[in-house]
C-alpha cells in the first residue's frame, strides 16, 4: 500500500500532480454544463489539485479521502484562500460504502457530479464502488473518472496491490452494469514515468457517463 499520508506535505511541488490536474479540470469543463446550481463530490481528492480550478463553476463541493494527512493539508489550503463553498469530509466509500437501497442514503447526500482522479486503480473492487457512485448522483447527475490506461504494471511496480489501469471497454461495461449511461472516454494527459525499460508514457483518460 502507497502511504499517502507520510506523502501529503510534499504532494503539491510536484508539478505534474498539477498540469494533470488542470488537464483533468478542463476536459470536466469541456464534457459537462457545469452549473453554480451543482453540488460535486470529489472522492479520493487527496490535497484537492482538482478541485481548486473547478471551484468558481459550482455551487458547493464536497471532497472525501481516507487520508488524513492529505486532508490536514486541503483543509490549510482552504483557509488560507479563503474558499467558501468546500467541505471536507474524511471517509472511505469502498470500505464504509452505503446503502444501495432505493431512497435516500443515511446522510442524505445526492449529488449532480461525481468526479475522481487517479483513484479507481487503487480500490478493489471496481464494480461496487461504480454503484455507490451511482446511488449517490441524482437522476441526470454526471460521473467523471480519471485514471490510467491498461498496462504491465511498470507504473506503479508490480509490488503495489493496484489494479494496472483500465481497459477501456471493460470499464465501460462495469459503468453500464453500474447504472451509468452514455459511457464516452477521451485522452487528457500523458504521464512521462522512468521505468526499467527506460522512459515511457502513461495515457491518462477521462470516462465520463451520466445516470438516466
Amino acid at each position: 500500500m502507497i502511504d499517502f499520508d507520510s506523502q501529503a506535505r510534499a504532494w503539491d511541488s510536484n508539478p505534474v500532480f498539477h498540469q494533470r490536474a488542470d488537464a483533468i479540470a478542463a476536459a470536466i469543463q469541456a464534457a459537462i454544463p457545469l452549473s453554480p446550481h451543482m453540488h460535486a463530490l470529489d472522492y479520493g481528492c487527496g490535497t484537492g489539485l482538482l478541485s481548486f480550478p473547478l471551484r468558481d463553476k459550482l455551487g458547493h463541493i464536497t471532497l472525501k479521502d481516507n487520508s488524513a494527512g492529505m486532508l490536514e493539508v486541503l483543509r490549510e489550503k482552504i483557509a488560507a484562500q479563503c474558499v467558501g463553498n468546500m467541505t471536507v469530509v474524511q471517509a472511505d466509500l469502498a470500505s464504509e460504502g452505503v446503502s444501495l437501497s432505493p431512497g435516500p442514503s443515511p446522510q442524505g447526500e445526492r449529488f449532480d457530479l461525481i468526479y475522481t482522479s487517479m483513484v479507481l486503480h487503487h480500490i478493489p473492487d471496481t464494480a461496487a464502488i461504480l454503484a455507490t457512485f451511482n446511488h449517490l448522483l441524482n437522476p441526470g447527475g454526471w460521473l467523471c473518472v480519471a485514471d490510467l490506461d491498461q498496462e504491465d504494471g511498470s507504473f506503479h511496480g508490480v509490488e503495489v496491490d493496484v489494479h494496472h489501469g483500465f481497459a477501456r471497454e471493460t470499464l465501460q461495461s462495469l459503468a453500464e452494469a453500474a447504472g451509468h449511461a452514455d459511457v464516452r472516454f477521451t485522452t487528457v494527459f500523458e504521464i512521462a514515468k522512468e521505468t526499467a525499460a527506460g522512459t515511457r508514457a502513461f495515457p491518462v483518460f477521462l470516462m465520463v457517463a451520466r445516470k438516466p
